[in-house]
């Protein structure tokens, strides 16, 4: 079993999301692989062992198991071309299946995923009103353009869209909270968004419920949000990039393509780099 530290997402030798990267054969018990997780203390680990000509692979938060995570599929795919050379690498994930292409480039990676199906749904006003009341946001405050929504691309987020960078900037919660509401929910992540222009966003997200404040980098949420812009017909041009991580003082770039299909896969590419342990 090897384990590597991987930052996805990067933006060329600064910033990403980190990443456990644990590779074995066969998968380690649910109870080790949890205790790992919390051991290595990042936002998630991933597990992956051979199966057939692809691997299976699981997620893990320090506190619980998640269906999926976008920035540690995409170091998963880094270190899957380390091993195996550039290629695309089939994924079974517990809901889904997928695949992530890994690619060496110089010291660094680039890695791409292809994302579970995405779809939308309207928000409640009970849910949409709690999660104002979390941020101390006003309706005020949301981009009329890009309704809330719950989003979906592997796991379900909740979209707030903000009129104002410095709103997005301002964004504290308190945690416990945070982890009730989105635990209630079935929500993996709140999503904030400001939108620079139609192809670019700047985002951040709460990831309470995995017991993380806030995540750098998240190619799940990135890839929802593609869904849900394509969904609108948005003039996305056929892709978008996330500037994430900047207000933590931790930059990252993700890169999604959106086809013209409702509710297709969204391709979420980026960098990844190596950590120190």
């Amino acid at each position: 079993m090897t384990l590597q530290r991987l930052g996805a997402f990067s933006d060329g030798d600064r910033g990403g999301n980190p990443a456990g990267v644990v590779i074995a054969d066969p998968l380690p018990s649910d109870s080790a692989m949890q205790r790992i997780a919390a051991e290595v203390g990042y936002s998630e680990t991933v597990f992956a062992a051979p199966q057939g000509d692809g691997w299976r692979v699981r997620y893990f938060s320090p506190t619980v198991e998640v269906p999926f995570c976008g920035h540690a599929t995409v170091a998963l795919g880094a270190a899957l071309a380390e091993r195996c050379g550039d290629g695309v690498f089939s994924l079974t994930l517990n809901q889904a299946a997928i695949t992530v292409e890994g690619r060496r480039q110089g010291e660094r990676w680039s890695a791409a995923l292809q994302s579970p199906p995405t779809r939308s749904a309207p928000v409640t006003p009970e849910l949409l009103a709690a999660a104002l009341a979390l941020f101390g946001y006003d309706p005020s405050d949301l981009d009329p353009a890009l309704p809330p929504a719950v989003v979906h691309g592997g796991a379900d987020h909740l979209l707030l869209a903000l009129r104002r960078r410095e709103d997005l900037a301002a964004m504290r919660y308190a945690m416990e909270d945070g982890a009730r509401l989105m635990a209630a929910a079935g929500l993996l992540t709140l999503l904030l968004v400001w939108a620079e222009g139609p192809r670019l966003f700047h985002s951040r997200n709460a990831f309470a419920v995995g017991g993380v404040y806030e995540d750098p980098a998240t190619g799940a949420a990135t890839a929802a949000l593609a869904g849900y812009l394509q969904s609108l017909d948005w003039p996305h041009g056929g892709s978008i990039e996330v500037l994430q991580g900047e207000d933590m003082g931790c930059r990252s770039l993700l890169r999604a393509g959106i086809t013209a299909e409702p509710g297709g896969s969204i391709r979420v590419a980026g960098q990844v780099r190596r950590l120190e342990a």
